[in-house]
């Protein structure tokens, strides 16, 4: 008989849930429903016994698994105004049991993951949760495109990103328009690229540019949170996907992902006479 079965097997079993939760910019906080703290693996487990998961379903397809997490917002590293502005979208989650009375001795891991969008009703907040299953649903083969395929800077593209980053300090913003400085912009290189939030309120936070002249750029939405001025933040340039991008800005086209020269299904419907 396992430990584990050894522990669950007795009369009395005294279990608490933990949630490990690893936002993307590197923020990492351990929670247990359990009221005080405990300590596994050298990670403090704050009490929040106001969290717990109300429903948790599992199962062998392919779908999404599903979690609800039930109960007021009791920990302060868990904000109403951060799950808002969705800092905790996409964090790496694992939700285990343990044994409060020798935490860490007992670890039945329960759920792990990566957190969809968080989606909060009064005090309670829902998560849907994409399990390691999730990595099926991609194809198996890429459909072919005229637009490249790959993400600018990533194991495809093999363009060297540090070329093309640049952090300024942003001296003030106005709606969706963020004027910075920091040396002169070329206009335009930053669409389709994202501003990320260095440090203040919104730090961690990454925007979508759609628009940039050589002394602001324009998000696809406003901040989430006030911005002071001389906050800095990370500018990353972007590409439309297309191969004169490629090859002109880039020196890319030999590792451009996609078919620009492809017939298309109009192929079929040219003949002579055809308006």
């Amino acid at each position: 008989m396992s430990l584990a079965d050894t522990i669950l097997a007795q009369d009395l079993a005294a279990l608490a849930f933990c949630w490990r939760l690893e936002r993307r910019d590197g923020v990492t906080i351990g929670l247990t429903s359990h009221d005080r703290d405990l300590v596994i693996g050298g990670v403090v487990y704050k009490a929040a016994p106001g969290l717990v998961p109300s429903s948790v379903t599992r199962g062998i397809g392919l779908e999404p698994e599903s979690m609800d997490l039930k109960g007021a917002l009791t920990s302060d590293a868990i904000s109403e105004t951060d799950l808002a502005a969705g800092k905790w979208d996409g964090a790496a989650l694992v939700l285990a049991v343990t044994e409060w009375t020798a935490p860490g001795v007992l670890w039945l891991e329960i759920m792990r993951g990566e957190l969809g969008a968080v989606e909060q009703q009064g005090e309670a907040f829902s998560v849907e949760l994409a399990g390691p299953a999730a990595a099926l649903l991609k194809p198996v083969a890429p459909e072919t495109s005229p637009g490249c395929r790959a993400r600018l800077g990533d194991r495809a593209c093999r363009v060297d990103m540090m070329l093309h980053r640049r952090v300024v300090s942003v001296l003030a913003v106005a709606s969706e328009v963020a004027s910075v400085t920091g040396g002169g912009l070329t206009s335009g290189a930053y669409v389709f690229g994202h501003l990320r939030w260095l440090e203040g309120a919104n730090c961690g936070l990454s925007q979508s540019i759609v628009a940039n002249d050589a002394a602001s750029v324009t998000l696809a939405e406003p901040p989430a949170f006030a911005v002071a001025a001389g906050t800095r933040a990370l500018l990353v340039e972007g590409c439309d996907k297309q191969m004169a991008t490629c090859s002109a800005r880039f020196a890319n086209a030999v590792n451009f992902r996609g078919e620009p020269y492809l017939p298309g299904m109009d192929l079929l419907t040219r003949y002579p006479g055809a308006n």
